[in-house]
This record gives C-alpha cells, structure tokens and sequence, in this order.
C-alpha cells in the first residue's frame, strides 16, 4: 500500500509550529511515504514565503499544493519559477492559462509515481477561474498512458455541495478527492463506490481558540460592526491538527482506506 498523510490549511506560525511538534508521533505511527498539506496560509495566515518553505520542509512536509490566498505574498510568483521549488508546492490547475506555476505535479515517491492535482472550486469564491471539473479532465487526459500509482486530488473551494459533487465526478478515475478551505474539518470520510476516497473538508492546523485560525476578536468585530478587519492568527496556545491518513493500492490506483486525523498540541 502506499500510505499518505494529508493535513489541511497549515494557519500560521502556530500552525506551523503545531504541526512541527505533532509529526514526528503521527510518521512513527502511520509510517507515510508521502506527507502533503495545504500552504495557501502558512506566513501569517495568508500566503507563503521561501524561509516558510525551507521551515515547512525540514520539519517533514513533503509536498504542498494551495489556493486562492496564495497570491497574498509577492514572492510567490519568484517561487513558483524557481527549479528549487517546482517540485515542492502547486497551485490551483484552473486559474488561466499564462498564470506562474503549475497546477498538478507527477511525484516519485520510493518505487512508486503518485499524481497530485490542485483544484479550486468557484461557487462564493468570487473570481473568473476556468472549470474545475473540466480542467480535472483535462489533466487525466495529459498524464493517460504514464505509470501512475496513485491520484490526489486537492479541492479547495467554500461550498461543501461543489467539493461533494468533485468526489463523486472523479469516482474510479482518482484514489483521493480531499476539500480544503473552509478550516472546519467534515464528518463524511468515506471510499466511493468505485474507489476514491473522499472528504468535504480535511480541516485546519491552525489555533484552537479562533476563528478559522485568526484571533476571535477580529472576525467578531466585523460580524457586529460590518467595517474592515485584519486578521491574525494567535501566536501561541492550543493547536488542533487536522487531516486524513490514506492507504492507496498501487496496482489499482484504488483507495483502501480513509481515516480522519483529529489531535491537538500545545505551542
């Protein structure tokens, strides 16, 4: 089996610092040969920067994929051309053609090749993005006929119903469809009927005591007042870790099991 470890929006420092801590105890008990997270809010809840890179990946993290808060940092597009980091984080596949980086990376992994794809969902998301749907075809068509071992597929949009209906699109041709974004894991891990694993939403590393991974007072005072906040995430306290492990058959490309991650740690 090839077994994954995928965690869910990494929130800032204290996410980063939480997951630091937590994964050397989930690799002694899963033993992944691959561990993934969501990036789009690892430098100060919105975006990423090169020195958040090299921390992220010396602390276990293998690959990366995001979404549309991505674009937060200026330095990404530097990133996203730089060999260095090519093989190391992606972005969504359906933003318009000519944007920087790459939407689906073929990974080595040991023996085996495992296919992660970024997609972002577009319903509440406000942008003029390309289908998700049809571009997830698009992108199975470019890779028909390579050895491919396993099929991630990170869904990162708002709507539950749009990141649903992806699992069920994909069932049979894919081994995971995962949902990020909204922060707030969902309850409906489950394997297809024709095999892809699949979960609304995987969650958050981020703070315990927030909202979505920001300071509460923020989000509060918007709610009450409707004027602008920025928001920031807590620096210390109490973090809640978030994801799924998966154990994919690499003859099949089908999904053997999905199994929610739901720990907490102290930074």
């Amino acid at each position: 089996m090839i077994k994954i470890l995928f965690f869910g929006d990494v929130v800032g420092k204290i996410g980063r610092h939480g997951l630091k801590k937590i994964l050397p105890t989930l690799k002694k008990k899963y033993k992944p040969d691959l561990v993934i997270a969501n990036g789009e809010n690892l430098a100060h809840g919105l975006g990423v920067t090169k020195k958040i890179l090299i921390e992220i990946k010396e602390a276990g993290v293998d690959f990366l994929t995001s979404g549309n808060h991505i674009w937060k940092k200026k330095e990404i597009e530097e990133i996203f051309k730089d060999p260095e980091w090519q093989d190391f984080i992606i972005r969504p596949a359906n933003w318009p053609e000519g944007v920087p980086g790459e939407g689906a990376k073929l990974l080595k992994v040991g023996k085996f090749f495992v296919l992660v794809i970024n997609l972002m969902g577009r319903v509440f998301i406000g942008q003029d993005l390309d289908c998700p749907f049809r571009k997830l075809d698009e992108i199975l068509a470019q890779y028909k006929g390579k050895k491919i071992n396993a099929i991630l597929v990170d869904i990162h949009g708002e709507a539950t119903s749009e990141k649903v209906a992806m699992g069920w699109y994909a069932d049979g041709r894919v081994s995971a469809v995962l949902g990020t974004h909204t922060h707030v894991g969902t309850a409906d891990a489950k394997i297809l009927p024709q095999g892809t694993a699949h979960i609304t939403d995987a969650g958050m590393v981020g703070a315990k005591d927030s909202v979505i991974g920001m300071r509460k007072e923020q989000p509060l005072a918007g709610f009450l007042t409707q004027l602008p906040q920025a928001f920031e995430p807590p620096e210390k306290g109490e973090v809640i870790v978030n994801g799924v492990y998966l154990e994919i058959d690499p003859k099949t490309k089908k999904a053997k099991k999905i199994q929610r991650v739901d720990l907490e740690t102290e930074v």
